[in-house]
């Protein structure tokens, strides 16, 4: 019978059972088969508290690691025309991709480079203005060596990120940020753990100190990030309020019942009209709660009589640029459906409904 066939004992044998040794995953060598659920809680917990305690502490002394050093980073940051680029390899090239990320989102420019594409062509990709973020831990990983002495020649300073301020990597940087001799929190003493988790603080102190310098707003920080619930809270209120032919406008003096048409024939019915004089000036706002409030009371000759009388004076505005989540915030908490838009010299630009921040899912 040829390899690979099956024969008839095998189809009616009964299917392995997972176990040590098999398919069903690695061994497991830890721990007491006999010991009850209460006492592998208290031992995988006590592990866990270990290693953050571990980590906790790599951290804290990376705070007393801080001196003109990381001044420098920053200064050589702030002043790039170019890209600030990341890499490292393996653990340390992910946590790299972090930083990259979080800086480019935060206004500073930056790309993620493998430092294994860069030696076949990726070099490229590096420019003379650019500043490159290298890290690597014990400061002699081969790749990064390789890339340094190319990425000089071209006119790119380079900033070191480790745990090894003599390594030959910090040899040919312009500038080193030590980590310090960090002690892995792995059992095995092999798996980086405390040593990433100190480059992705000692990266993310770097972005956030680079955002103040920046003087980097939530304005700024919205253009960056149009999609999710973060970036619609921090859209403009003009990219979603109501305006041109679906901004409801009336003029002072108008007649309640043509500011009920104004209201039912322009697009969308929005729930109120906003009251202008004759430059386009914001003077009030009628609503339908108002109308309602005018039937309730008995009033049946309201529909003649001018708006100005029974329309919400010096209402709650907001301007354009400002964010979305300021207008919720204002709809929340004076308990208001609609908030009408002006501009700098108070002329009536839009109006933001309850339901168009709903519709957006802000």
């Amino acid at each position: 019978m040829r390899q690979g066939t099956t024969t008839m004992a095998n189809q009616s044998a009964d299917p392995p059972v997972d176990g040590p040794g098999t398919s069903g995953g690695p061994e497991r060598r830890s721990g007491e088969t006999h010991e009850s659920p209460e006492d592998r809680l208290e031992r995988r917990l006590a592990h866990a508290r270990e290693v953050l305690l571990v980590e906790r502490r790599s951290l804290e002394r990376l705070g007393g690691l801080l001196d003109q050093r990381f001044d420098a980073a920053v200064e050589l940051i702030l002043a790039c025309q170019g890209m600030v680029i990341v890499t490292g390899m393996g653990k340390a090239g992910l946590i790299g991709a972090k930083i990259s990320a979080t800086l480019a989102s935060t206004g500073t420019p930056s790309i993620s480079l493998h430092p294994a594409e860069a030696l076949h062509g990726d070099l490229g990709r590096i420019r003379k203005d650019d500043v490159i973020l290298a890290l690597s831990n014990s400061g002699e990983t081969a790749e990064l060596k390789a890339i340094v002495p190319p990425a000089k020649r071209i006119g790119a300073r380079i900033v070191a990120l480790t745990g090894a301020p003599a390594s030959s990597l910090a040899r040919v940087s312009d500038c080193v940020l030590d980590i310090g001799r960090v002690d892995e929190a792995c059992p095995l003493g092999l798996a980086p753990t405390a040593s990433t988790s100190a480059l992705l603080a000692l990266g993310d102190a770097l972005a956030m100190v680079v955002l103040k310098e920046r003087g980097f707003r939530r304005e700024d920080y919205a253009l960056f990030h149009p999609s999710g619930s973060l970036g619609r809270r921090l859209m403009q209120t003009r990219e979603v309020m109501r305006q041109g032919e679906e901004l409801p406008l009336a003029a002072l003096g108008s007649p309640v019942a043509d500011v009920l048409l104004t209201m039912s024939r322009t697009p969308g019915r929005p729930g109120a009209a906003l009251i202008v004089d004759q430059s386009g000036k914001l003077c009030g706002i009628f609503t339908d709660g108002d109308l309602r409030r005018l039937v309730e009371s008995g009033e049946r000759a309201f529909l003649d009589q001018a708006v100005d009388q029974f329309m919400g004076k010096d209402p709650k505005s907001i301007a354009p640029d400002a964010l979305v989540e300021e207008a919720e915030r204002l709809l929340r908490e004076h308990q208001i459906d609609q908030l009408p838009v002006v501009d700098a010299n108070g002329v009536a630009v839009g109006l933001l409904d309850v339901q168009d921040v709903l519709h957006n899912h802000l």
